[in-house]
């Protein structure tokens, strides 16, 4: 299968790759659109700061062809973030393939969230064998409003989609890569899409 990982700098890429090889695959960091469009599957990562990473992906033109793409896209994190019609963090506009907007969490709770938290009202074949109240692990401060197109909710301070998906594209606010037992089938079930 090939298998490719968006590279635009967004960095924590290691360990998305080394979830992927316990699994039998390898995953390939690429930048170059022609290798992109090609790939079977598409993982779309992020960890860092929403405007300086959407300015990396227009210097290399991925964000026009992200929201192009036909096969299955993974977007993990502020990769799923940056999906989403706009986010508070740095005032920036996403791509705009899921339709909600990404706000900040208040200073009523612990910002960021840190650690273990439960996916509920599970959707889509993304969660197959995952079960309702099952723990992945999650590093954010800024959240997806809930929307028609969460295929799973979690809760901290209010309820919020901690997952996504539009057609071919899939969403994850958690980190499947270090989400352990469950995070591993979502990874496998993404692979058998």
């Amino acid at each position: 299968m090939d298998l490719k990982i968006v590279n635009y700098g967004a960095g924590n890429i290691k360990s998305i790759q080394f979830a992927f090889q316990r699994l039998g695959y390898e995953a390939i960091l690429s930048d170059n659109p022609d290798e992109i469009i090609k790939a079977d599957k598409v993982i779309f990562p992020g960890v860092g700061e929403a405007s300086s990473a959407m300015k990396k992906l227009k210097q290399s033109g991925l964000d026009a062809l992200i929201p192009k793409l036909e096969q299955p896209v993974l977007g993990i994190c502020l990769g799923m973030q940056l999906m989403c019609n706009c986010t508070e963090e740095g005032d920036t506009k996403g791509l705009g393939i899921f339709n909600t907007n990404v706000k900040r969490f208040s200073n009523n709770v612990k910002v960021p969230q840190m650690g273990w938290n439960t996916v509920r009202s599970l959707k889509s074949n993304l969660f197959k064998n995952i079960s309702e109240g099952d723990y992945m692990y999650l590093v954010h401060s800024f959240y997806a409003e809930n929307c028609e197109e969460s295929i799973a909710t979690s809760d901290y301070e209010l309820e919020y989609a901690s997952a996504l998906q539009k057609d071919n594209f899939y969403g994850v606010q958690f980190h499947p890569e270090k989400s352990s037992k469950a995070g591993e089938q979502l990874l496998k079930n993404f692979l058998e899409l």
